[in-house]
């Protein structure tokens, strides 16, 4: 028998406003759950706009711990639909220690495990290094690129900025990971012209999709949608493209989202990538003796 799962995305807007936010997260979730998803994914930092536009201490405040309201109320949907979810939390660890972190809830088990952001950018409108700690890294203790397991398989969740290193993907999958998870929020600036819009779009695409192809896996996607003004008045504010997809083990696309809010369903075939990797054995090819100055920065 076919070993098949049903995976639901929601893309959505977020507002400051986290009761708004969590309630359209919240309709997304019953829509997929009602029409058979067993796995419903949403975006990085569903549950408040994208506040990382500017630097203000203030903001620490929209921060709750992995159990607060935010984490009990999707744990609360979890067991109710009975489905597994991954949710997106600004998460308060300890005075001083934030970080922007996936948690994944399994139906009554409730929260079942959780991965802190390892890659933090800081750029123009994505001050991010700001806000997040760095996840840590300790195998021992299943910290850093460890998967999830699930009683849908084993999940290997990313966030954002992550989706940008291959190294990232390649240790989840050879950890064992079933499929690649990534909540994402990313956007043009508005003066960026059509083209540099095109380019930027397109990248983001491909190499999710590149993770895909390189482990035999499939990847789900999802990323916000409308624009959402900086606050602090600096810069023109952010415009999140959508694009959010669902793609299989050679990283053909199974479903792919417009630039509006919009849910996706996918029955993903499971056994899928052992057949690809009995094909394509890049894990078996892999010349691990001769990789060690990947641990370097660079080669000089």
């Amino acid at each position: 028998m076919t070993r098949t799962l049903k995976v639901g995305l929601v893309q959505q807007s977020a507002w400051p406003d986290k009761a708004r936010s969590l309630a359209e997260s919240e309709a997304g979730i019953r829509e997929l759950a009602a029409a058979g998803a067993e796995l419903v994914v949403l975006q990085e930092l569903h549950a408040t706009h994208y506040f990382c536009q500017h630097e203000a201490v203030e903001l620490f405040d929209l921060a709750e711990p992995l159990d607060g309201p935010t984490g009990r109320h999707l744990a609360g949907l979890a067991a109710e639909l009975g489905i597994v979810l991954m949710g997106s939390l600004f998460e308060r660890r300890a005075a001083g220690v934030y970080h922007n972190t996936a948690v994944v809830y399994d139906r009554e088990r409730g929260r079942v495990g959780h991965y802190r952001k390892m890659h933090i950018p800081d750029d123009p409108g994505f001050y991010e290094k700001f806000y997040f700690t760095p996840g840590d890294h300790d195998a021992a203790r299943g910290q850093g690129f460890e998967p999830i397991d699930t009683s849908v398989g084993r999940l290997g969740v990313l966030v954002c900025w992550d989706q940008w290193y291959p190294e990232a993907a390649r240790l989840m999958a050879m950890a064992g990971a079933e499929l690649l998870l990534y909540p994402t929020a990313i956007g043009w600036h508005p003066p960026d012209d059509d083209d540099e819009k095109a380019r930027q779009k397109e990248a983001w695409t491909l190499i999710q999709r590149s993770h895909a192809v390189a482990n035999g896996l499939p990847v789900v996607v999802a990323n916000r949608v409308g624009h959402e003004p900086d606050h602090s008045g600096v810069s023109p504010g952010i415009d999140f493209w959508g694009g959010s997809f669902i793609c299989g083990p050679q990283g053909e696309m199974l479903a792919h989202a417009g630039d509006e809010a919009e849910r996706l369903l996918v029955t993903l075939d499971m056994d899928r990538g052992e057949d690809v990797r009995r094909i394509w054995p890049y894990l078996r090819d892999r010349r691990i003796d001769a990789y060690g100055d990947l641990t370097r920065r660079y080669r000089d």
